[in-house]
């Protein structure tokens, strides 16, 4: 794989077609290449702010994406800031960079130096690489605490103990009923990156002060996590068979009672251990396949997955 240009060389670029272009009048910098100590390696993304006269017309045309090179592939979506429609339109150029367009309508800039804060996606840092009319002179400068998790309150702490132990359940009758896609959907994505992942972060912050911003989706975890604690979390993986599936459901338990108990101790509150053994219990019974409850053969032919 060849090396993707510096970051000088690509904003060098983007700055310059910037200039050259009457419709573009401000290109703001965000994210990871904006922040104090990113984290940033080569191929970050660059994640750029495209304040243009006409933004209807950069969302419904896209051929200026192929003014910084030719695209490998492309994606979009729609957006809305501070009451005004904004268009994403990202690529993947040939030379490896990956550039996420935030097209906005110009009036927008006035309405962020107007607004009382900055928008959480400026908060957490920004670069003006370009502004021709000096309307970002009036934003405000950004605090770098945004998506910086809150101390959470007793009900929230609950609320996130029960949402784990709830979702157990549906891991447990899934592998019992051999749902093993449904069973590793709900066990990787909402028991371990959903409600683990949010424990973990609590963790985090209490070690940290609740001044570190942990990264979207656990981006930020294997650095932020004691090496133990993130060894375990490794362990939760599943493997090629549902007995990997058992063991992940249960070493992914494991550590959540772990965390979920030390974060408990440090800010006062109370792991509900009731909640905790029933649904381990739940969980035993169908692992060793002697539910109370069986479904019939009419009954599991005619399960459509969609219900409790």
């Amino acid at each position: 794989m060849r090396a993707p240009p510096t970051e000088v060389e690509v904003l060098a670029k983007l700055v310059a077609w910037g200039e050259a272009h009457p419709a573009v009048r401000a290109l703001v910098l965000t994210s990871s290449r904006a922040r104090p100590r990113g984290p940033v390696d080569a191929l970050s993304d660059y994640d750029l702010i495209l304040a243009v006269t006409d933004a209807e017309r950069f969302g419904r045309e896209e051929d200026w994406l192929s003014d910084y090179g030719e695209p490998m592939v492309r994606w979009g979506d729609e957006g809305e800031m501070l009451g005004l429609p904004t268009h994403f339109r990202s690529a993947v150029y040939q030379d490896y960079v990956k550039i996420d367009y935030t097209v906005w309508p110009l009036a927008l800039l006035a309405r962020v130096a107007e607004s009382p804060a900055l928008p959480e996606e400026l908060d957490e840092g920004y670069r003006v690489l370009l502004d021709k009319d000096g309307t970002t002179a009036g934003w405000k400068p950004p605090t770098h605490k945004a998506f910086i998790p809150a101390q959470p309150t007793q009900a929230e702490y609950q609320a996130l103990v029960e949402e784990f132990w709830w979702v157990g359940t549906y891991v447990a009758k899934s592998l019992w009923r051999g749902e093993l896609v449904f069973a590793r959907w709900v066990l990787i994505a909402d028991l371990r990156d959903g409600a683990l992942r949010r424990m973990l972060e609590w963790h985090i912050e209490i070690d940290y002060g609740w001044s570190v911003r942990p990264g979207v989706h656990g981006r930020g975890l294997k650095t932020l996590l004691p090496a133990d604690t993130w060894a375990e979390l490794v362990e939760t993986s599943v493997g090629p068979g549902i007995e990997s599936d058992w063991a992940a459901l249960w070493q992914t338990a494991a550590l959540f009672r772990r965390v979920a108990g030390g974060v408990a101790r440090s800010l006062g509150f109370v792991y509900p251990q009731v909640t905790d053994g029933c649904v381990s219990s739940f969980c035993g019974v169908a692992e060793e396949g002697r539910v109370a409850y069986r479904h019939s053969e009419k009954d599991l032919d005619s399960n459509d997955g969609s219900g409790a």
